[in-house]
């Protein structure tokens, strides 16, 4: 699904059904370096499941238009004038990584607020940020190995013969090809390492809290949720994979899920 904002188109998937703002609504957000695609799994069940979906596409990522947003902040604010633009009020809003601070910061308009693969402060190594900027494919080849847990994940959605680390590299590939005005990689890196609005944005959180964590995460370490812990006091889920964790568990993530879209305290 298409909406002009700011002048540019943006993309939601919207999980293989019409989309219907009269239906409870979930919003997808994705991390660094990924698109709308990341979601499929889950927003195909809550398409089919009784919610309207908006898996979206971030500036200047995939199918969206525009250029990428320089921080956290911007982009929630962008979110929240595509939501507009979709007749929304309210949603769950789920986020991966960097999408997970987007969706805290956007929590002011969520009837869930479900952190993925988070962690606050989201600080960058030193080492990563400048191998991004002077070499991102050897950026995407350590993100991809720090990602997923093991070298040889067990496939499993979206079915035997997935191999889920070329996966991911090959969808890393295409979107920093596809934007030739600024280093994607190293943009959204940045934007994960600057922000420092967290303890404000929590305040303003209303809505359950649930963080769905990667056990063997070695991007945004469960260990680093202390301070966002303590302030939103979420129900924590727990599964067995790394950072890539809808692809290494997708099972598991989307009974997380379920659990937290049933929440109601």
């Amino acid at each position: 699904m298409k909406f002009t904002v700011d002048g540019h188109e943006g993309y939601a998937y919207t999980g293989g059904k019409p989309f219907d703002p009269a239906l409870p609504c979930v919003v997808f957000i994705h991390g660094a370096l990924n698109d709308h695609s990341v979601w499929t799994l889950l927003a195909r069940w809550c398409a089919h499941h009784g919610y309207s979906v908006l898996a979206v596409d971030l500036p200047g990522h995939g199918r969206s238009g525009g250029l990428p947003l320089t921080s956290v902040e911007a982009i929630a604010a962008w979110l929240h004038r595509l939501l507009d633009a979709a007749g929304v009020q309210r949603a769950a809003l789920v986020g991966h990584s960097m999408g997970s601070l987007i969706a805290l910061e956007a929590a002011g308009r969520a009837s869930h607020l479900v952190m993925v693969g988070t962690a606050y402060p989201m600080k960058v190594s030193d080492a990563l940020l400048t191998t991004a900027r002077d070499q991102p494919e050897a950026a995407m080849a350590m993100v991809t190995a720090f990602s997923h847990s093991v070298a040889s994940a067990k496939p499993g959605y979206p079915g035997p013969g997935a191999w889920l680390r070329g996966g991911s590299m090959a969808l890393m590939r295409r979107l920093q090809q596809r934007q030739t005005a600024v280093n994607l990689f190293e943009n959204d890196f940045q934007v994960c390492d600057r922000y420092t609005g967290g303890e404000a944005a929590a305040a303003r959180v209303t809505c359950p809290v649930h963080f769905i964590l990667g056990a063997l995460d070695q991007m945004t370490s469960p260990r680093q949720n202390a301070v966002l812990g303590g302030l939103l006091k979420p129900r924590i889920h727990t599964v067995p994979a790394g950072h890539a964790l809808m692809a290494e568990a997708p099972d598991a993530v989307l009974a997380a899920l379920r659990a937290a879209l049933q929440a109601s305290t």
